[in-house]
């Protein structure tokens, strides 16, 4: 157990167990939520991280971000040219450029204690919580929002208007996980820390979550929580099960993800992506 976890670990004991709150945690206690900060924002650590062929949360992580809420007042702050009130400011993004990363102004909000890597592009509106992971090379396009603790692969297209939900309790629950070299189209969903598997390309406005079965017709078996690696995901609608009720002229259908092999033509589209970025 490294150092920092250690006294992240005994801070949220303590704080369990009604020992500190906000008025009494002490300059050592707000030290350590310091830098446990910058260690997110530099990547040393994460929400979650891949044990084998399982992504597992890292608890104590996600205790620590739950204590810069509970030991924290709100306090106001100012950016650009607008006051807000949080118990966080929003995350200094005065080095993004020296990385090779841009975020384009009016709108583009990112947390503090969020990760940003390099050669990222982050398009206005867009908003990255608290403990979300975005690998390098990865697009953020306009009206997205990575969830607390989503983990965002490398070279991953995130669609105008995405939504990657967040997952900060309980502890246990691991997040949203887009791994490598991921596209979603525009409008997509992924929620309850569902996983798309590496070098898939999703369709515009699916919604993955682990209520909606996945047909990975390549393996043809039916998944529920992940999409398999290399797959091409689109939303169809399969019969419901009260699709004989009367209520339901024509019959009653519920959403479904099908999954096939990557297309050829689907391969041409992301290298028209790298393309366009370079």
């Amino acid at each position: 157990m490294s150092a920092l976890q250690s006294d992240v670990s005994t801070l949220w004991d303590r704080y369990q167990n009604d020992e500190i709150d906000a008025d009494s945690a002490g300059e050592d206690a707000y030290a350590t939520l310091e830098e446990f900060l910058d260690a997110l924002e530099a990547g040393e650590v994460r929400a979650a991280e891949k044990q084998g062929d399982t992504w597992e949360a890292n608890e104590w992580v996600k205790q620590g971000i739950l204590l810069n809420f509970g030991l924290r007042s709100i306090q106001q702050y100012e950016h650009g040219g607008t006051t807000y009130n949080d118990v966080l400011p929003l995350a200094d993004s005065g080095e993004y450029g020296d990385r090779g990363s841009r975020n384009t102004p009016d709108g583009t909000v990112v947390r503090q204690g969020a990760h940003i890597g390099s050669d990222c592009i982050l398009m206005s509106p867009a908003f990255v919580n608290i403990g979300a992971h975005v690998g390098d090379g990865t697009l953020v396009d306009s009206c997205d929002t990575v969830g607390s603790c989503a983990q965002i692969g490398e070279n991953v297209k995130l669609g105008a208007n995405t939504l990657i939900g967040g997952v900060l309790e309980p502890v246990e629950n691991a997040p949203v996980i887009v791994e490598d070299n991921v596209s979603l189209g525009a409008g997509c969903r992924v929620t309850s820390g569902f996983v798309v598997g590496e070098n898939s390309v999703v369709g515009e406005n699916t919604l993955l979550t682990p209520r909606i079965p996945v047909y990975d017709l390549v393996e043809e078996e039916v998944v529920y929580g992940e999409l398999p690696a290399n797959r091409r995901a689109f939303t169809r609608f399969v019969e419901s099960s009260i699709s004989d009720h009367d209520l339901f002229e024509g019959g009653a259908y519920k959403p479904a993800v099908v999954a096939t092999d990557l297309e050829t033509e689907t391969l041409e589209a992301t290298e028209r992506e790298d393309a366009l970025r370079e």
